[in-house]
């Protein structure tokens, strides 16, 4: 056990040294990342794309990257919307990687790209640990997933720089009670703001736009507490929080051998 342990700090520990190498690079060109984490089905594809169209109409010039297991569905939905978009297929691995998102970033996205959102694979476990290089870190859930979500996926949600609830319009149906979600994301991220979105019923459209745009201006960001240290970093070092929800998979521990 503590050979996995301390592989999976390497593994880690690897990820975050290339994720601020990253970063530095994408800031050199101007590109503010949106890493979007959550669960399969959740609605993030449906409200990323209305917030790319949004970002067209409003003239600002952003791109998607979206991780899947197979196909490239969603990367199809979200060209709908006229702006640049890059699948990533992982080939079952459950999560990206920084160095991963860097190899597809050494040519694009174009030039004057301002935004980048990375839709990450869908699962609110492996991708929680690992720091793509983002300054926004975001991690939706839908009405329809339950109050208890935050508690049962701490890490997700308690590395959020923000959080974002989807499916409003289902909220009556599902029985949605907002005041417990609230309660607890409030328990394992204290202070971090939580949205109300409703894709097909434009409810809080734009609200994810204007926030990205607003990290790219460097306004000041929620500091999870989850991701505080003593040197209090202002981006987010997955890597380094004792709160890991999994343990490093066999595709990762056979990449580190090789």
């Amino acid at each position: 056990m503590c050979r996995v342990v301390d592989l999976q700090q390497a593994v880690l520990a690897k990820n975050d040294a290339t994720a601020h190498t990253l970063r530095a690079a994408l800031a050199a060109r101007g590109i503010t990342v949106v890493n979007l984490l959550s669960s399969p089905g959740s609605g993030k594809t449906a409200l990323l794309e209305r917030e790319l169209m949004l970002a067209r109409q409003r003239s600002v010039p952003v791109a998607a990257l979206t991780a899947d297991l197979a196909t490239e569905n969603d990367a199809a939905r979200l060209a709908r919307s006229g702006v640049p978009v890059k699948q990533v297929l992982t080939d079952g691995l459950c999560h990206l990687e920084a160095g991963m998102l860097g190899s597809h970033l050494e040519a694009w996205p174009p030039d004057d790209t301002r935004l980048l959102f990375v839709e990450n694979v869908g699962n609110l476990v492996c991708p929680a640990s690992y720091d793509l290089g983002e300054t926004l870190r975001v991690t939706l859930a839908s009405v329809t997933e339950g109050e208890d979500k935050p508690l049962k996926y701490p890490t997700a949600f308690g590395l959020a720089h923000l959080v974002v609830v989807t499916k409003t319009d289902l909220a009556e149906a599902a029985e949605f009670d907002e005041a417990a979600f609230r309660a607890n994301v409030q328990q394992v991220n204290p202070g971090v703001d939580v949205l109300l979105t409703s894709a097909r019923r434009d409810r809080g459209v734009g609200a994810l736009l204007d926030r990205a745009l607003a990290a790219a201006e460097d306004a000041p960001l929620h500091t999870p507490v989850m991701a505080r240290r003593p040197e209090d970093s202002a981006h987010v070092h997955a890597g380094h929080t004792h709160h890991h929800d999994h343990a490093v998979d066999t595709h990762t521990m056979a990449q580190t051998r090789s």
